[in-house]
């Protein structure tokens, strides 16, 4: 009778560790992978490039420190924002109308 009830407890844990999984192959890899992409993206910006912040500034890079990048995005107009905050990179049409 023990025999039974630990054999029952295993089933009982087969359907938790399936959903498990699969939310793990759905949500977690893709979102790894798409983390990456962004730091290599980061890790790449150099002074011209045409970027877009997470706070929806669009501007060009004038500057790269450790941390933080100097963007400008007026004529006299710079300001030093995270590197984490850079969402991507924006094409030319974005910025110019």
């Amino acid at each position: 009778m023990g025999a039974a009830q630990g054999s029952a407890g295993w089933v009982s844990l087969v359907p938790l560790v399936l959903v498990f999984a699969v939310f793990y192959f759905i949500v977690m890899v893709p979102a790894r992978k798409q983390q990456k992409k962004k730091e290599a993206m980061i890790a790449a910006l150099k002074k011209g490039d045409r970027v877009v912040t997470t706070g929806g500034i669009y501007g060009t890079i004038a500057g790269v420190e450790d941390k933080t990048v100097l963007l400008k995005v007026s004529e006299n107009v710079k300001i030093r924002v995270a590197k984490s905050a850079i969402a991507g990179l924006a094409g030319p049409s974005a910025i110019e109308p």
